[in-house]
């Protein structure tokens, strides 16, 4: 589809990546047109199968909508590109976060293994955050399967459209202190960063880092970000 930019990812050196400091970045996956096109479907209530406010349950600030079946193209067309390369990260962390089995080549086996379970909602989601709105430190976990890695993409203009509005990472490792890291993105970058765990090596072995997301505070402007989860809510 025109405006994705699939082409040139090094998925060697993204797996790297994602393996060496828990996120990886993907520039210019999504053009500007692409972006504006997102971003103003957020008023097409006929796309949309629920509307959260965070306040209400203690999220945050802002606002998100969950997409219904069948996806908008675009979407539809990133999710099914993106499982397969971070399928094969997956399945090197099984044995060490000792998932019970391996996953599928395929999104579409996935969301299958996912329905067979009762996870039958689609979770790709638009949010969009206002002066003041934020985001909490949370994972994106909605029922018993999880593949553990998501992406998220910019769709505003950072400093332009928006300011303030930092993607973060926290990443709590065993018997130490949580260290947080900001992600900078410009419009149409994506970020993949695990949904919930991450196995890194250490000296005595692999061991399980749990890892947190969230953004900051907005400063000024609208800030919208498209989410694509590869594991559907029951």
């Amino acid at each position: 589809m025109t405006g994705l930019g699939f082409r040139g990812i090094d998925w060697t050196q993204v797996a790297h990546e994602i393996s060496a400091r828990g996120y990886a970045k993907l520039p210019n996956l999504i053009d500007s047109k692409l972006c504006a096109s997102l971003k103003n479907s957020y008023e097409n209530e006929e796309l949309f199968r629920n509307r959260i406010v965070m306040a209400r349950h203690g999220f945050g600030q802002g606002e998100y909508k969950y997409f219904d079946n069948p996806l908008p193209p675009a979407v539809a067309e990133l999710r099914n590109n993106l499982y397969p390369p971070l399928a094969e990260v997956a399945n090197r962390w099984i044995d060490a976060l000792k998932l019970a089995q391996p996953f599928p080549s395929t999104l579409f086996a996935f969301t299958k293994r996912c329905h067979d379970a009762g996870q039958t909602r689609p979770t790709p989601l638009l949010l969009r955050y206002g002066p003041g709105d934020y985001n909490c430190l949370h994972r994106d976990l909605y029922g018993e399967l999880a593949f553990p890695l998501q992406v998220a993409v910019l769709l505003d203009r950072p400093g332009t459209d928006f300011t303030g509005g930092e993607f973060i990472l926290t990443e709590q490792r065993p018997r130490m202190q949580s260290r947080a890291e900001v992600v900078h993105l410009t419009r149409g970058d994506a970020v993949i960063f695990p949904v919930d765990e991450r196995p890194v090596q250490g000296t005595r072995g692999t061991y399980r880092v749990r890892m947190r997301h969230g953004v900051s505070r907005i400063l000024s402007g609208e800030r919208h970000t498209l989410g694509i989860i590869f594991h559907d809510a029951a």
